[in-house]
């Protein structure tokens, strides 16, 4: 697999070659559309001035002003009425002139070489350095008649200018290509600790932070995938929690029910203590079965789709049905019940709501003494409902209402464990409210009471 390193290498030096193709061609086709007769035009005028001057002039060493010509940057080929040759300045590359090219400008006409030469694609006709790509006119001298044929010699053409631009675009090709380089190398080296810091998280290593600071959009995936991998942690460390607590809660009244079925296996057991073990096996049997409905509970609501039916419903009926089941421990507590509920109806699927009225009215009764008050409130605003469910119990300490909602979190285990709570209520009453856009608020006080507030949308 070729590296991102090497593909933007290849990408880049293609872009700068297929530039220098692609600019290429455009210029050999503007010189052939629009430059080529213009410069056709110009070096005949430049040749008829030539023929002027020897026939007005007459100069008497006709070799040496051709040569002098020559010497000042073009190539002449003159041809006398004989069909002698001669070459004045460096040679063609290619001495490729028709007889009947001769034949004509001897005969008086002119001859547009570099205007009638045949178009070429790779190589621009003003460079090609061949006597048919020149200019010819006729002249007299001493009464005999002459062609000349002319085209400037490149190479003299050139000047210091001309190879200092030339110089100064292989330098800028240079310098833009390692430029690339370098700036490639500085964009990559970022994805490249992402990869490894993405295949460390693949193999569940969710320590450590990546030291990148760019602001542009790479930084904005770093600053994502850092976050990313910290909920990751936070999952996984949460993940292992829960299993974690998830096998203690099991394992405790799994432990106490073998201990206690053992017991009563021992057929000389009292029936008084037989029937005290097997209440105890009923409790953590019960307590076992309490967990595991919970647990499913949780799955189903953590599903990707909304487990929810929503349906219209009356709240404050539902609100009454659920103190009425409850109505038994209130009297064996000795407490009183204070109801003020409007008539309101809501949109929501109430098989779970209910069961968040009765986690936080079963966690009302556990936590509050006998004789203790609560008070269920449910009031209907504008566009909201409030239910609030206020004991004066015995309250929560300001630093665990942080964690209230965590899977299994428990203020105080001696008191949970003695009123056989699975720490998974409040877990659920938090995920129900949230699937039907509400929100949960929690006001307590150590040794003062405890009031929960659910707010719930009308819809």
């Amino acid at each position: 697999m070729r590296s991102l390193y090497g593909k933007f290498l290849s990408f880049t030096t293609g872009i700068m070659l297929t530039s220098a193709v692609v600019a290429f061609l455009v210029v050999n086709t503007y010189y052939h559309q629009q430059l080529k007769g213009q410069n056709d035009a110009k070096n005949m005028n430049i040749a008829l001035t030539m023929a002027e001057y020897i026939e007005t002039e007459e100069p008497a060493d006709l070799a040496g002003y051709f040569s002098t010509q020559a010497t000042s940057g073009y190539k002449l080929f003159v041809v006398n009425d004989s069909r002698q040759a001669t070459l004045y300045g460096a040679p063609f590359r290619l001495e490729n002139l028709r007889p009947a090219s001769v034949d004509k400008v001897l005969n008086g006409q002119l001859y547009h070489g570099m205007r009638d030469l045949k178009t070429e694609t790779f190589m621009t006709g003003f460079f090609s350095d061949e006597l048919a790509n020149t200019v010819g006119v006729p002249f007299t001298y001493n009464g005999e008649t002459y062609a000349l044929f002319m085209r400037p010699d490149i190479k003299l053409l050139f000047t210091e200018v001309h190879y200092l631009l030339g110089g100064m675009v292989v330098v800028m090709a240079i310098v833009s290509l390692l430029s690339m380089l370098i700036v490639a190398k500085k964009l990559i080296e970022p994805i490249t600790k992402l990869t490894a810091a993405a295949k460390k998280v693949g193999e569940e290593k969710f320590t450590g932070s990546l030291d990148i600071t760019r602001r542009d959009e790479i930084g904005q995936l770093a600053q994502s995938f850092q976050r990313m991998t910290e909920k990751l942690s936070e999952n996984d460390r949460m993940r292992k929690e829960f299993i974690s607590d998830v096998s203690h809660d099991f394992q405790s009244p799994l432990l106490n029910i073998k201990g206690y079925a053992n017991l009563l296996m021992d057929s000389g057991l009292p029936e008084q203590e037989r029937q005290n073990y097997a209440k105890v096996i009923q409790s953590e049997t019960e307590r076992l079965s309490l967990l595991t409905k919970q647990l499913l509970l949780l799955t189903s609501l953590d599903q990707l789709e909304s487990p929810l039916k929503p349906i219209k419903f009356r709240l404050d009926e539902q609100l009454k049905e659920v103190i009425r089941k409850q109505r038994w421990l209130l009297e064996e507590k000795e407490m009183s019940l204070v109801m003020e509920l409007d008539e309101v109806a809501v949109t929501g699927d109430p098989a779970f709501l209910e069961k968040v009225w009765e986690n936080l009215l079963s966690n009302a009764l556990k936590y509050t003494e006998v004789g203790g008050e609560i008070d269920i409130r449910l009031t209907e605003g504008k566009d909201e409902v409030k239910v609030a469910i206020q004991d004066n119990g015995a309250g929560i300490a300001e630093q665990h209402l942080s964690r209230l909602f965590d899977r299994f979190y428990r203020v105080d285990h001696s008191r949970t464990q003695q009123v056989e709570g699975t720490g998974l209520g409040l877990s659920i009453v938090h995920q129900v409210v949230k699937l039907h856009g509400g929100l949960v608020q929690i006001d307590s006080k150590e040794g003062v009471g405890t009031t929960f507030t659910i707010i719930l949308p009308k819809l």
